[in-house]
């Protein structure tokens, strides 16, 4: 049994849902005033522009559509093939640019004391 002076927390938080609630629809009604052309948000604005994952989730539910953002679209088979000659000839040169110098030099081995790095 609840003790007299125990405060209920669940109905402090419902009037304080109705008073956020309240408070909203006067900005809302204050918005409508200062825009009165102003429409509705589509759900996909919404969701476009939603700062919370929930909201977003909620959004996203409602739509049937998928909107893929921030990706690249995948690449036609003669645009792989073009990098891929473009790759091939890259490393091709890199291999020459290395022979020239010298060959390879050993992972982790150290350089001679006084011997710089080559500027370039």
């Amino acid at each position: 049994m609840a003790r007299p002076d125990q405060v209920d927390l669940k109905s402090l938080a419902r009037i304080g849902a109705a008073t956020r609630v309240a408070e909203l629809e006067r900005e809302i009604a204050a918005l409508r005033r200062a825009f009165p052309g102003l429409k509705v948000l589509s759900v996909d604005v919404v969701e476009a522009r939603a700062p919370h994952a929930a909201v977003a989730g909620v959004a996203r539910k409602r739509t049937a559509k998928k909107v893929r953002r921030g990706r690249r679209t995948p690449m036609s088979d003669a645009e792989k093939q073009a990098v891929s000659e473009r790759m091939k000839h890259y490393w091709e040169a890199r291999r020459a640019e290395k022979k020239a110098k010298g060959g390879k030099r050993v992972r982790g081995a150290k350089k001679p004391r006084g011997e710089k790095k080559a500027a370039g």
